[in-house]
């Protein structure tokens, strides 16, 4: 939820008439406040999901925004972390609200674009937390090509992945009506402000790893909670690189 500190309606509008890169510097200083930013809840999971595959000597964290994903890395990574984003706004957020700890791994903060990152077989674990609905399908294959470049060999891609909800339900009609405005929007108004829930298919997005050459399993998180039929209501991609 949005809470009393949160943007307001109009800085709301004016950041989604905005371009995407600068809605987000609009949105950096309240976006903790908003309920776009990954919970607590699901960052602990994805920890404690991780962990037994590591140690982890130097992470990434992709479409870092205001630093939630890096102090996921913290928490896995024994030398270094580093966080990319192509939001100056967000970048500087970040470094006010994760600062260096002593025994902690340094953060280090990198203005990048996801399509073309300027890392090459650096990182033992990369994540991403709540980006892909920024990156058009055409798009992926390029994201995750990057990704498994900027990856050691044996490096781990991980990010969470909700399920879908059930059609013909108030959240299935929400994402539907969402993504419906904003291709309306995005037709009508320049700059475009991209993004979309319901291009992230889980089938499509596995298939696009296994093409980058990463293999891939899906493990669930059951600390999230299960749906009616048992299945879970969230889970973590590990793609590893060969």
């Amino acid at each position: 939820m949005f809470t009393a500190l949160g943007p307001t309606f109009r800085e709301l509008a004016v950041q989604a008439l905005s371009s995407t890169e600068h809605g987000y510097d609009l949105l950096a200083p309240k976006f903790d406040q908003t309920p776009f930013r990954t919970s607590d809840r699901l960052l602990d999971a994805v920890v404690r999901a991780v962990r037994p595959l590591g140690p982890f000597p130097a992470g990434l964290d992709i479409c870092c925004g205001t630093g939630a994903g890096a102090g996921v890395l913290r928490q896995l990574c024994e030398n270094q972390v580093t966080g990319v984003d192509f939001s100056a706004g967000m970048l500087a957020t970040a470094r006010s609200t994760l600062p260096d700890v002593p025994g902690a791994p340094p953060v280090n903060w990198v203005r990048a674009d996801a399509r073309a990152l300027p890392f090459q077989h650096a990182f033992d674990l990369a994540v991403s937390f709540g980006a892909f609905g920024h990156f058009l399908p055409r798009e992926r294959p390029t994201l995750f090509a990057q990704v498994h470049a900027a990856l050691k060999p044996g490096g781990r891609f991980v990010f969470p992945v909700p399920a879908p909800p059930r059609v013909g339900s108030r959240p299935y009609w929400a994402m539907w009506g969402f993504d419906a405005a904003m291709r309306v929007r995005n037709l009508l108004w320049h700059p475009r402000f991209i993004m979309y829930y319901r291009t992230f298919r889980l089938p499509d997005v596995l298939d696009d790893l296994a093409r980058a050459g990463f293999t891939v399993d899906v493990l669930p998180l059951p600390e999230i909670g299960r749906l009616p039929d048992g299945s879970p209501r969230c889970a973590v991609v590990v793609a590893r690189r060969a």
